[in-house]
């Protein structure tokens, strides 16, 4: 990766659209995939404070790379159609990444470290970092730049989000040692602090107000900030009932995640399983 390279994509990428682009943007894209599949770059960043900020000339990159790019055919275990800079990686026994066969894609441009394991079937996205030990069971997706820690599981059917657009926005973060539970959703810009687990079916968007009744407070998005999950929390499925006209009548409730308790000792041998199954 040479040193000028963001400043080479960003020139690239501000060509307006009924300009032609400048005939090095391919090998732009190229370049940027490559450092991203390695590590050395990622869409992404932890500041020395903990806040997390995305980079956004690493996303521009990418949406470069599907305007440089055109439809082909791309055939192997299946078959698929897709802009030519976007095949799906294919992963090597170096890589020391489990990809256990039966339908599941790793796009190019997303880094999987070794010790991953991919059940199927499952995809992850261009400009994904998964850290070592981590596993991304069947049906679940990790979406287009978000960022997973080490020793993450994150289970069966479960959707952890991407945010490629607008390039500025906060990414979705999901920190070492989390369980993120069957059928689990986190979503736009949602950031899931280390150790935190996160009970079968809890959905986590930017306007999901969040309910600890340990520490008695309400997490919530506010202007730039995400919502974000403290360390350790453990988050249950809850409900708020509407208070006032005629869904009070009907006794309605509105979904809440629930903050029950934070993870102790008990916690962490009912997730120990993780260490068989790796």
């Amino acid at each position: 990766m040479t040193p000028d390279l963001a400043e080479r994509i960003e020139r690239c990428a501000s060509t307006p659209g009924d300009r032609p682009l400048p005939a090095d943007a391919e090998l732009l894209v190229g370049e940027l995939l490559d450092a991203l599949e390695r590590g050395d770059l990622r869409a992404a960043e932890r500041l020395g404070t903990g806040q997390w900020r995305a980079v956004p000339w690493v996303k521009r990159g990418i949406l470069l790379g599907f305007r440089v790019g055109h439809l082909v055919a791309m055939d192997g275990t299946l078959s698929f159609v897709d802009k030519h800079t976007y095949p799906t990686r294919r992963m090597r026994v170096e890589d020391n990444v489990r990809v256990v066969p039966g339908g599941s894609s790793i796009r190019r441009g997303a880094f999987v470290a070794p010790g991953v394991v991919c059940m199927p079937p499952m995809y992850v996205n261009v400009g994904a970092y998964i850290d070592s030990g981590t596993m991304v069971d069947s049906h679940a997706l990790v979406g287009s730049c978000a960022q997973i820690g080490k020793r993450v599981h994150i289970s069966a059917a479960a959707q952890v989000g991407g945010v490629l657009e607008p390039v500025n926005a906060a990414p979705v973060v999901i920190e070492d040692d989390v369980l993120v539970g069957g059928n689990c959703g986190v979503y736009e810009g949602t950031i899931v602090r280390s150790r935190a687990v996160l009970a079968a079916g809890v959905v986590l968007t930017r306007g999901t107000p969040v309910f600890d009744l340990v520490r008695e407070t309400v997490y919530k998005a506010a202007g730039d900030a995400p919502l974000e999950i403290p360390e350790a929390a453990v988050v249950v499925p809850g409900t708020r009932a509407i208070k006032g006209g005629w869904g009070a009548e009907q006794q309605l409730g509105l979904q809440a995640p629930v903050i029950v308790k934070y993870r102790d000792e008990k916690t962490d041998l009912a997730t120990t399983l993780e260490s068989w199954l790796r």
